[in-house]
């Protein structure tokens, strides 16, 4: 095989991936949900005997039933006795419409969709609180048993910001803000296979954070994490999302336990993922002022950000402090004061999605960046270079470090591969000619490797900090290098990667390298931090791949010392004739892996006492330092490494329809060293395509009764290669002075696709005097912007001295 292909793209694409769903055992039960169709409501009763008489379904089961059986989850703000209880499915009051209520286990899914039907639940309506800023007031409480809507709360004050507003020479106020809320839309939904008998609980699912889910479902299933077993094999993408499956696990285990320990597969539908798997978080910013000096540069920031998850708080309080791994973006801004606030709404709960909290933050800064060059008179690109972070390593405000990159070097590549120049020449000319154009630079940030000590920000109930990632690698009998992994990949391209550097390290043939797809807690090669999220494939699990690659190393050179009487110093691991072997400088001895292995396994006893531990089945955990973390001043290294995307959009805005069309488009990405540049441009070019839709098309909305209005693919409208332009891509390597290998981590970077598109309408409309407030903006949107009147949100002041 073609060494710079993907090894993963054949099975992938002839049909041989194997997935949740592609489990088709005739022992399996399947599980369906009733759904509430009330964002809030009392339940008043339940009758199920209509479903339970249909022939096919097995058992049903209610929330209360759920309750005798499993305990709640803790909400990661509330400490583990919160006010906040939830079992994953409604007990006696719905908090959003889609949340399960009943579920139903069936001989097969078909038999229990029509069994659903017959349920019967009669509820009682309550108002739904939609409006983050109105679920401050309290009107309204969708948790009364904790006194509030307001789950999470905290300042964030670094530097001096008074001193910087009084020495600014000038201050611009902007009113409000509004990320919107939008979805990962993955290939494949949620999928889970449960079976809990009285060894334990296994599931086989898409999850893309094991670990971590293993310890959290635990003290629900009332289970020791030992006995829970989490698999996983092909996943058809994420995203972030699929680190949210857990309550689903728990509820497909509760089904497991009613029928007496048999499988229970639960396979969800588009639908129910659009209203009731996770969303990404709308967040809204309230009263921002942003000091400035006479050149521009900024000094200082003071806002308040309402940020609202959903239903029940759950993983999203985490959203909480995870923005501020990039508190500054790209930006050397030294003085920042954030009020932040998390709320509960009558929406279905928030979790991660592709740049998860860190996007809703850089998307702030860079309206910021941009409204402020506009109020100042300074262009969108200068005014960026005038802000950009100077040099690096760069210790942030809030003492993260930045470990490499140039952001104007980027800039100035992505202008060059655009033809900025010619484009602003040829903007001029179709304005002219009465056509709407703008050209817009979104920068951003990809932090990866988290440091979950962050979590104490949140909450000093976590028993968190660190990381850490496990790999391993094995030799066998016909001489073949086994590698293991603790990360889930959902098509990041881990297996290609993985052997090339087993392959490059040991400088052996791709073809004698294998790759064991899939995860198994029961593995231990895996941490409580094992997964593929915040983008630490590369630096997380490789660095622990590299370590085992040392230790098997080792014990190759000194099985062979020992067979062969070579001192190990005089021996080489390599390839001979073709094949993995260990090598004496001199060439004159030459001994293969296979032969090195049936040495040991089955000629052991001529080989001396000191070779006695030897296995040639090497694990190691790589566990990066970050020192700890200041929770009073919010202060310390909450990532590894730090890549970086920028790119620039060209948009026209049809002055009849007010659809958007896109002119041209660059996306420069700089993920360190690259490893595989095909699958880091096919990232960057996903990345794109996400933040595209996310900023044109998709939106999930809501009506003042907490009605989910885009619920399908026909409303949700999701970009497809129809809607994609032809991207420009260009590559800049910085590499990480942290990593062995210099690499970064990337593929998060969908969110320069927003701010780029966000910050082209606000050049299009500028002229105007509109602003650009939102995240997203449909045509009728757009049209109801530029046919009103110009609102003053946005207002510039000279600072008094």
């Amino acid at each position: 095989m073609n060494k710079f292909e993907r090894r993963e793209d054949f099975r992938l694409l002839t049909g041989d991936g194997r997935f949740v769903d592609d489990d088709h055992s005739a022992d399996h039960l399947h599980l369906v949900f009733v759904r509430s169709p009330y964002a809030h409501a009392k339940i008043k009763s339940i009758d199920l005997s209509a479903a339970l008489a249909q022939e096919g379904v097995v058992a049903a089961f209610t929330g209360a039933d759920a309750k005798d059986i499993i305990g709640p989850f803790q909400q990661f703000s509330q400490g583990p006795l919160g006010p906040i209880v939830d079992y994953g499915i409604a007990v006696d009051t719905v908090h959003f419409q889609g949340e399960p209520v009943v579920g139903v286990i069936a001989r097969s899914a078909e038999i229990g969709l029509d069994a659903v039907d017959l349920v019967h639940v009669e509820y009682d309506p309550l108002p739904a609180i939609i409006d983050a800023e109105e679920a401050l007031a309290n009107k309204v409480l969708l948790h009364p048993e904790s006194g509030s809507n307001l789950v999470w709360e905290s300042k964030y004050d670094w530097g001096d910001v008074d001193a910087a507003f009084a020495s600014a020479a000038s201050i611009v106020e902007i009113d409000k803000l509004y990320f919107h809320r939008f979805s990962s839309t993955p290939l494949e939904c949620y999928a889970v296979v449960a079976r809990w008998d009285a060894d334990g609980v296994d599931f086989l699912t898409g999850l893309l954070q094991p670990g971590f889910t293993q310890l959290t479902v635990a003290p629900v299933l009332r289970v020791a994490p030992d006995k829970i077993r989490i698999r996983t094999r092909d996943i058809g993408g994420s995203f972030g999302i699929k680190q949210h499956v857990y309550p689903y696990l728990v509820l497909t285990a509760v089904a497991s336990r009613k029928v007496g320990g048999r499988s229970v597969k639960w396979i969800e539908t588009r639908s129910e993922h659009l209203a009731a798997s996770a969303h990404g978080s709308d967040r809204t910013f309230l009263g921002t002022r942003v000091a400035l000096d006479s050149d521009g540069v900024i000094l200082a920031i003071d806002s308040t950000h309402i940020d609202d998850c959903g239903g029940y708080p759950r993983y999203e309080p985490l959203g909480g402090v995870i923005w501020s791994q990039v508190a500054s973006g790209n930006y050397g801004i030294r003085n920042m004061r954030i009020d932040f606030k998390q709320v509960t709404t009558s929406k279905c709960p928030a979790g991660p999605n592709r740049g998860y909290s860190r996007m809703q933050q850089i998307w702030f800064l860079e309206r910021i960046v941009d409204i402020c060059g506009y109020q100042l008179g300074i262009a969108p690109d200068e005014i960026r270079r005038r802000n950009y972070v100077p040099e690096m390593p760069f210790t942030t405000l809030n003492g993260c470090v930045y470990d490499s990159g140039d952001y104007a070097q980027m800039l100035a590549s992505a202008q060059a591969l655009i033809g900025w120049d010619d484009w602003r020449a040829k903007q001029s000319e179709m304005r002219s000619d009465g056509k709407v154009v703008g050209i817009g630079i979104g920068t951003t940030l990809d932090s990866g490797t988290n440091n979950f000590g962050q979590s104490k920000l949140v909450t000093p109930y976590s028993p968190f900090t660190g990381n850490a990632g496990g790999a391993g690698v094995r030799v066998d009998g016909a001489g073949l290098v086994h590698i293991a992994l603790g990360s889930v990949p959902q098509g990041q391209g881990h297996e290609t990667v993985s052997a090339s550097v087993v392959s490059k390290e040991l400088d052996i043939p791709l073809e004698f390298i294998s790759f064991e797809s899939g995860f198994d807690t029961q593995r231990n090669v895996h941490t409580a931090y094992s997964g593929t999220y915040a983008s630490q494939f590369v630096v997380t699990s490789l660095s622990a791949l590299h370590g085992a690659i040392d230790k098997l190393r080792a014990e190759l050179l000194q099985v062979a010392a020992a067979v062969s009487g070579v001192n190990s110093n005089d021996l080489r691991v390599g390839t001979h004739q073709g094949r993995p072997a260990v090598i004496s400088q001199d060439a004159t001895v030459a001994l293969g892996f296979d032969a090195l292995w049936m040495k040991l396994n089955f000629d052991s006893g001529a080989l001396p006492e000191a070779a006695a531990g030897l296995t040639l089945n090497c694990k190691h955990v790589y566990r990066p330092q970050f020192g700890t973390i200041d929770v009073e001043r919010k202060f310390g290294n909450l990532a590894l490494t730090y890549a970086a995307q920028l790119h620039i959009a060209v948009i026209e805005i049809d002055t009849l329809t007010h659809s958007v069309r896109i002119l041209d488009y660059v996306a420069i990405d700089d993920c360190g060293r690259v490893l595989n540049h095909r699958i880091v441009k096919g990232q960057v070019n996903g990345a794109v395509a996400h933040g595209l839709g996310a900023a044109l098309m998709e939106s999930l909305r809501y009506d003042e009764n907490g009605n989910l209005l885009t619920a399908t693919f026909s409303d949700y409208t999701p970009i497809t290669m129809m809607n994609m332009p032809r991207i420009k891509y260009g590559n800049i390597e910085s590499p990480s002075p942290f990593t062995y290998n210099g690499a970064k981590g990337m593929g998060e970077g969908g969110g320069a696709a927003v701010h780029a598109i966000s910050a082209a309408l606000q050049d299009a409309v500028a002229s105007t005097g509109h602003v650009i407030q939102n995240s997203h903006y449909s045509p009728s949107e757009l049209f109801d912007l530029m046919s009103g009147e110009p609102q003053p949100v946005v207002r510039k002041t000279l600072a008094s001295k």
